[in-house]
């Protein structure tokens, strides 16, 4: 069966159009995005401005006519933390299945999020995570998920923290490039937000999301302290849009990268483990199990 995944999450909102595979994994067939941004958008009572219900509705009308279009016979329509965190989260569901005709939209929980990109990511693994003691982080806009178990699905531990690249990105990075004196700020709010966590010992992690996928092409496949600084300086250095030229990477993303960095740097040393760069992660994960 050919399905599909709409994700709104609060920077971008994804397709995923996949089929089930004969041992019951995915074979991934289409894939679009649309910077969004409904995190950085918010106004100063939380609330999603009127202009962009409309804009995320559209997009999301768009993705789900592609996804038919591609021949998806069961579709997965899901929120984030943009939209959970939003005082307005209830009329963007409204406003998204008035144009919709035949969804419905899920918007699922921190620990939801958590359990679906630990199976996504840990199935992308294939035979590596067998035996193994694994965590999945999954730096977001709106929020930052994490899980630790086993394959192919046995969280045992899980948390979920309000704090999101879109996030720390709106109130504390203000700049293009970004200013020293911003960055340590940034880390300041970022390491208070971890402190009081105690993760169980693994032996690989896992990073997922936009953030993480996007510093594939700035610092390679694992993500440690020598990596993280590399794309740091560079971040740093130049312009988003300069960034965006050389790297291919949406310059939306970029402007945003410099955030991830120090929240999925954060995470490295919470786990005292680089971070490997994972191939799947909630749209697998919620396909898997759907």
């Amino acid at each position: 069966m050919r399905r599909a995944c709409i994700d709104i999450g609060s920077n971008t909102t994804r397709l995923l159009v996949a089929d089930a595979s004969d041992d019951g994994g995915l074979v991934p067939h289409h894939e679009e995005r649309a910077f969004t941004r409904i995190g950085s958008a918010l106004d100063e009572h939380g609330a999603i401005p009127e202009h962009k219900l409309d804009e995320v509705a559209a997009a999301v009308a768009r993705q789900l006519a592609s996804a038919r279009s591609h021949g998806a016979e069961q579709i997965v329509c899901v929120a984030t933390a943009g939209v959970r965190r939003a005082v307005n989260g209830d009329e963007l569901v409204e406003r998204v299945t008035a144009v919709c005709d035949g969804i419905e939209i899920r918007v699922l929980t921190g620990e939801e999020e958590a359990r679906g990109a630990f199976v996504g990511a840990t199935w992308a693994l294939g035979d590596e995570a067998a035996g193994r003691k694994l965590a999945v982080v999954d730096v977001g806009g709106g929020s930052t998920e994490m899980a630790a178990g086993s394959a192919p699905d046995t969280v045992d531990w899980w948390v979920s923290l309000p704090l999101g690249s879109a996030e720390i990105g709106r109130f504390e990075l203000h700049s293009d490039p970004p200013h020293r004196e911003e960055l340590e700020c940034a880390r300041e709010r970022i390491d208070a937000a971890f402190a009081a966590l105690t993760p169980p010992e693994t032996d690989l992690v896992i990073a997922v999301g936009g953030s993480a996928t996007s510093l594939r092409m700035l610092a390679g496949g694992k993500l440690d302290q020598r990596a993280f600084q590399r794309a740091l300086t560079t971040l740093q250095g130049f312009p988003a849009a300069v960034v965006s030229a050389h790297s291919q990477i949406d310059v939306a993303r970029v402007r945003l990268l410099p955030a991830g960095i120090l929240i999925l740097e954060a995470i490295s040393k919470l786990f005292d483990s680089p971070l490997q760069i994972g191939r799947a992660g909630l749209r697998e994960g919620l396909l898997l199990t759907a």
